[in-house]
């Protein structure tokens, strides 16, 4: 899958997690950039990538995700 096709769905996942569909992702950002980005809706955000591109994360993969573009990187890896 290429890296724009991850960019579109995660983007639509985090639409859906955190109730905006004007949240655009963008390499940077980080729960600081989504209002809504509490520790539940974190946890609600990684259930809902897992599940639709049917892979699964680490808690040390998870707890060493700086950003959205290393989250876009480590689905890459999961995936290829």
């Amino acid at each position: 899958m290429k890296e724009s096709d991850i960019r579109t769905r995660l983007n639509s996942i985090f639409q859906d997690v955190f109730d905006d569909d004007s949240i655009q992702v963008f390499d940077a950002m980080t729960a600081k950039d989504v209002e809504e980005w509490d520790s539940l809706n974190h946890i609600n955000l990684i259930v809902a990538v897992e599940r639709a591109f049917g892979v699964r994360f680490t808690t040390k993969e998870v707890t060493n995700l700086a950003n959205v573009g290393e989250f876009i990187a480590l689905i890459g890896s999961k995936l290829s």
